[in-house]
């Protein structure tokens, strides 16, 4: 994806009107949630925490975690701030995939900013997929306890008209694991961002590196791949692994890592958080190759795994980034997630004694008919 930042800048409120100062607002210590070492996720984390230190004199400790339920337990435990988290976010705002269960159901998250991120089934060279369709009968490396990414490898097998009973599901412990299994010949293919920094060592590893393509023009295969998962959409990335210069792949488009607390964190603590994510941009903007799009009007904008938050809605709006109509999507947005944690509290008080077993297909079913009657 061909991005092109632009910045932002309301000089004039400095003399106008006492805004909230970020070096004084943040506190002086965080914790925050993200995926494994070596991830893209945690680069990025790790990129904007020294960024926060060396700016406000924040110090933040970055807690790794290869599930999204790992993220996601110390941000709704209050042990942790912030989340950089991927699809786990949309997943337990819907209380669906390992969410719907009677521990878990829909939670008011809430968003700071998403980077755009890319994703396709990613191939050793040697292994032969060259399409999505050429992964009938080869390994894919899933995570344990990631609906995050196995959902999304879900829905891209279907835009070559494939299943999980087509292929030979290997599923590791951790994300590390799993994305560095092709490496070691312990997989075929997988599905991630592009910029995982296991997949540079496969990239230069004698087995190579393919990203198969999900062209913008087979609708067909997007009907089937958005049936599974309705957060992405065609994308032409041209920072990836291995990619040489000037190429282009053909990629699907989503938010990772999405920056997620919850709804009841202090309005002012996350607008001070914006500010010094926006303030510090030129220090971490070349942390990675992809770092430049945290850019506020990219990662400021929708549609984002769940709602906003007012804290970071209100900044955007300062500095011009906010529209109507990303108003709109957001109470949109906002009144979805209403609607099936108002329904979660119900159903589940009804059916509390439902065997385990039963109960997710129950709720899925009843939280299709609660999204049938929001349209």
């Amino acid at each position: 994806m061909n991005f092109t930042s632009f910045r932002t800048t309301v000089a004039a409120l400095a003399t106008c009107v006492a805004l909230p100062a970020a070096a004084q607002d943040l506190p002086d210590t965080m914790v925050w949630t993200a995926y494994d070492v070596g991830s893209a996720g945690y680069a990025e984390a790790s990129a904007i925490a020294d960024a926060f230190g060396r700016e406000f004199g924040t110090r933040v400790r970055i807690q790794p975690s290869g599930s999204g339920i790992g993220r996601l337990q110390p941000l709704l435990q209050g042990r942790a701030d912030y989340g950089f988290l991927a699809t786990e976010a949309f997943f337990m705002g819907e209380g669906a995939y390992d969410y719907a269960t009677k521990e878990w159901g829909p939670r008011q998250l809430r968003a700071v900013a998403g980077r755009p991120a890319g994703i396709t089934l990613i191939a050793a060279g040697d292994a032969g997929i060259d399409t999505v369709a050429d992964a009938r009968g080869k390994r894919i490396a899933f995570v344990a306890g990631n609906p995050s990414v196995n959902v999304k490898c879900e829905a891209i097998l279907a835009f070559g008209d494939l299943t999980l009973e087509d292929v030979e599901v290997v599923m590791f412990p951790t994300y590390a694991a799993a994305m560095s299994s092709m490496t070691r010949n312990e997989s075929d293919a997988t599905c991630t961002t592009p910029t995982t920094s296991q997949l540079y060592e496969l990239a230069e590893s004698p087995r190579g590196i393919h990203y198969a393509p999900l062209e913008a023009d087979n609708a067909e295969g997007w009907e089937k791949l958005l049936r599974v998962l309705p957060i992405m959409g065609p994308s032409d990335e041209d920072i990836a692994a291995g990619l040489p210069e000037g190429e282009i792949a053909k990629m699907a488009a989503y938010r990772y890592p999405v920056i997620t607390t919850t709804k009841d964190k202090a309005e002012d603590e996350v607008y001070a958080f914006i500010k010094a994510l926006d303030e510090s941009y030129d220090l971490y903007k070349d942390g990675t190759a992809t770092m430049g799009r945290w850019s506020l009007d990219l990662a400021g904008k929708p549609a984002m795994d769940v709602p906003f938050h007012d804290g970071a809605v209100r900044y955007l709006r300062e500095i011009g980034v906010w529209t109507d109509e990303d108003e709109a999507w957001n109470q949109k947005r906002t009144a979805r997630m209403d609607a099936l944690v108002a329904a979660w509290d119900e159903f589940l008080e009804a059916n509390s004694d439902m065997p385990d077993a039963e109960y997710a297909d129950a709720w899925m079913s009843r939280r299709a008919e609660v999204l049938a009657s929001l349209d």
